[in-house]
C-alpha cells in the first residue's frame, strides 16, 4: 500500500521532524524531543498535524435516528455546535472504532482514526438505509491541534478570534480570511485546547501563522511521540492497543459512552451481558521500580498473571514508569501492588486512579 502524506509534509521536513508511517502516512514522531514537546504542551503550547485523521459526513432526513443505531452514545444530547465523543461496536461488543460526532447545522461530521477510516466508511454504507447519506471528505480537509495552557492567547491573537467563552466539547463554524473553519474546543492531551479543520489548500497558511505568532509564548511544533505520552498521562485510548473488536467499552472504562437507556443500538445486548458478567477491567499502574512498562507484557498479582499492559511508557511529567492495563477485575483495587514481567524481571508496580497526571488545564 501506497504510504500518504499530509498536506504539511514539506514543513514537517523543513522543521526537521523524524518522519515515520504511522497509519499509512508520513507523520514526525518528534522534531527536537519527545520529553521537550511533551513539556511544552503541558506548560506553554505544542502544535499537532493530526490530518491523518478521516472526516466522514453524515446526513439526510434518518442520519440522527442511523447514528443513533450505529453509536452508543445518546445522539439526543448534541444539538448544533456541540461535539460527542462515542465507540461504534459489532454485534458482539467489541469497538470498531472511538470517534467523534459533530452536529453541524445541516448534517452531522464523524471524525474517525486513520487506520479504521476504510472499515467504518464500509460498516456505514452497509447499515445505511433511505434517508442516510454517507460522504468521505478526509481528501478535502485537514486537521491541526493546538494543545496547551497557553492555545488559547495564540488563537486568539493570530487569527483575531475571542474564544473564553468556547465551552469544552463544543465548536464554531467561522470565517478567517475568506476561509471557512471548524475550530473545535477538543483534544488527546489532557489540557486546554482546540482542533482545526481546514481546507487542505489553506492549511499550511494557518499552520505557519500559528507558528509565527506563538513563538513568543513558547509555542512548539509537536509529534506523534508526546502525543502518546500525553494521552497516556491521562489514561485517554488509543485504538490498537487500549481497544480492539477484541475489547468492549465497558471493559476499556469507557462505559459511559454506552447509553442503554435510548433504546436499540448495534452492540446492545452483547455489552448489557458484558456490563452484568464482565471479568476484565482497564487500570492506571504506577511503576514503584524504575523500569519502564511496554505494550503486551504480562501483569502479575502474587504470582498470579491477572492480565497484560496495553500501553505503557516512561511519563516525562512524572519522571516514573506508567501502564494501562487490562486485568482481571477481582484483582483491580487502588493501591494494590502488582509487578510486570519486563524482559524476564519482574517490577513492581502500583493501581492507582486515574489519570496519572492531574493537574491538566484540560476543563480550565
Amino acid at each position: 500500500m501506497k504510504i500518504k502524506k499530509t498536506i504539511l509534509y514539506e514543513n514537517h521536513k523543513s522543521l526537521k521532524g523524524n518522519m515515520v508511517n504511522f497509519a499509512g502516512f508520513l507523520l514526525p514522531t518528534h522534531y527536537s524531543s519527545i520529553k521537550e514537546e511533551h513539556l511544552s504542551v503541558r506548560h506553554f503550547a505544542g502544535l499537532f498535524d493530526v490530518s491523518h485523521m478521516g472526516e466522514i459526513i453524515i446526513e439526510g432526513s434518518n442520519a440522527k435516528k442511523f447514528l443513533q443505531f450505529i453509536t452508543t452514545n445518546d445522539i439526543e444530547l448534541l444539538s448544533y455546535g456541540k461535539a460527542q465523543y462515542s465507540t461504534i461496536c459489532n454485534n458482539e461488543g467489541g469497538i470498531l472504532d472511538d470517534v467523534l460526532i459533530y452536529q453541524k447545522q445541516k448534517n452531522y461530521m464523524m471524525v474517525v482514526n486513520a487506520s479504521n477510516k476504510q472499515k467504518i466508511v464500509k460498516w456505514l454504507n452497509y447499515h445505511a438505509e433511505k434517508g442516510v447519506n454517507i460522504k468521505d471528505i478526509s481528501d478535502e480537509i485537514g486537521l491541526i491541534a493546538i494543545q496547551g495552557p497557553k492555545s488559547i492567547k495564540i488563537l486568539d491573537q493570530a487569527l483575531k478570534l475571542n474564544l473564553n467563552k468556547l465551552p469544552f466539547y463544543h465548536f464554531i463554524d467561522i470565517k478567517v480570511e475568506d476561509t471557512d473553519l471548524i475550530i473545535s474546543r477538543t483534544g488527546y492531551t489532557g489540557e486546554l485546547g482546540f482542533e482545526l479543520f481546514i481546507p487542505n489548500n489553506k492549511i499550511r497558511y494557518f499552520w505557519n501563522r500559528l507558528l509565527q505568532n506563538g513563538g513568543n509564548m513558547g509555542l512548539k511544533p509537536a509529534g506523534l511521540g508526546c502525543r502518546d505520552t500525553l494521552r497516556l498521562e491521562m489514561k485517554f485510548s488509543l485504538y490498537g492497543n487500549d481497544l480492539s473488536d477484541k475489547i468492549n467499552p465497558i471493559e476499556a472504562g469507557l462505559g459511559w459512552l454506552v447509553k442503554f437507556k435510548k433504546g436499540n443500538f448495534i452492540g446492545r445486548n452483547a455489552l448489557l451481558k458484558f456490563k452484568n458478567e464482565g471479568k476484565n477491567k482497564s487500570v492506571c499502574i504506577e511503576m514503584v521500580e524504575k523500569a519502564i512498562p511496554r505494550s503486551g507484557y504480562q501483569i502479575f498479582f502474587k504470582n498470579i498473571c491477572i492480565g497484560y499492559v496495553t500501553s505503557g511508557t516512561m511519563s516525562p511529567s512524572l519522571s516514573k514508569g506508567i501502564a494501562i492495563g487490562m486485568i482481571d477485575k477481582k484483582f483491580s483495587k487502588t493501591g494494590n501492588l502488582v509487578s510486570i514481567n519486563i524482559r524476564g524481571k519482574e517490577k513492581k508496580g502500583k493501581i492507582i486512579k486515574s489519570p496519572f497526571y492531574k493537574l491538566g488545564t484540560m476543563l480550565n
